[in-house]
This record gives C-alpha cells, sequence and structure tokens, in this order.
C-alpha cells in the first residue's frame, strides 16, 4: 500500500520548484487548449476526419476517429486543470507518435510534420516535469500531504 502511495505522490509532484515550476503550466494549458481544438474538430466534422484517416492509412478509421477525438479532449481537458496531468500526457504523447507516423508519413505538410512534433515535445516535458503550478493534481498533494517529495 505504501508503494502505491509513493506512485501517487510521485505523479502528483513537479519536478520544478520557485518560478521555474510555472513552465509546466503554460505548457500544459496551451498544449490542453490545443487538443481540445483538434479533438472538438474530429467529432464536429466526423466524416472529413474519416476520410482523412483513410488517407493517412490509419487502421479503422471510422472507430478511430471519435476514439482520437475522444482522448484529445479528455486528455487536454485533464491538462488545462492539471488532474492526472503524468497519465493524460503519456497518453498524448502516444497519440502524437501516432500522427506523426500515419499522417506525418503520408502526407507530411506543416500541421503534422511541425505541430505534432512539438506537441509530442511538449507531452514528453509535461510527463517528467510534472503538472506545475494551479493544479488540481497540486491541490490533492497538498491536501493529502505535507511533506511530500519533490522529484
Amino acid at each position: 500500500m505504501s508503494r502505491v502511495k509513493d506512485l501517487i505522490v510521485r505523479a502528483r509532484s513537479t519536478r520544478l520548484s520557485g518560478i521555474a515550476a510555472w513552465t509546466p503550466t503554460a505548457v500544459r494549458v496551451v498544449a490542453g487548449g490545443f487538443f481540445l481544438g483538434t479533438g472538438f474538430g474530429k467529432l464536429l466534422d466526423y466524416s472529413h476526419e474519416v476520410d482523412e484517416f483513410r488517407r493517412f492509412e490509419v487502421p479503422l478509421p471510422d472507430i478511430a476517429v471519435p476514439a482520437v477525438g475522444v482522448l484529445e479532449i479528455v486528455g487536454g481537458a485533464l491538462l488545462v486543470v492539471g488532474f492526472l496531468t503524468r497519465p493524460a500526457a503519456l497518453a498524448l504523447a502516444l497519440n502524437m507518435v501516432g500522427a506523426l507516423l500515419t499522417a506525418g508519413r503520408v502526407v507530411g505538410g506543416d500541421f503534422h510534420l511541425v505541430y505534432a512534433p512539438l506537441l509530442l515535445v511538449a507531452m514528453l516535458f509535461v510527463l517528467w516535469a510534472g503538472p506545475g503550478r494551479w493544479s488540481v493534481d497540486e491541490r490533492l498533494l497538498a491536501r493529502n500531504s505535507t511533506d511530500a517529495p519533490t522529484l
């Protein structure tokens, strides 16, 4: 039980301190907003996105579009509020790897070969750094432990 609690504490902790702890906050909020926009776009323009996913050679595009859209909306919202930050960043990083291996490989372009790598790096940074300030994770950690370790 102690190992689980330690894992939860580490997942909610921020590696950076002082003014530097605001960097992951800015990165997660901006990236989260971007993911919210792309996720809603997939669901609102479903038929176009299915056609695009077919062009990108994504398997089962009829299922992949809503799955990716929901992942981006839920993951983006979690990033914006800073709740389950590291799991959300991991899921969205894997999503960006998928985007690079499909759309980036097949059609390239600025969106797939500039934004996807930037978002991948941003998610890896948030995965490493943690939620930063003004996050639900930070509040829960402070409420549950007054001597939480900093990673």
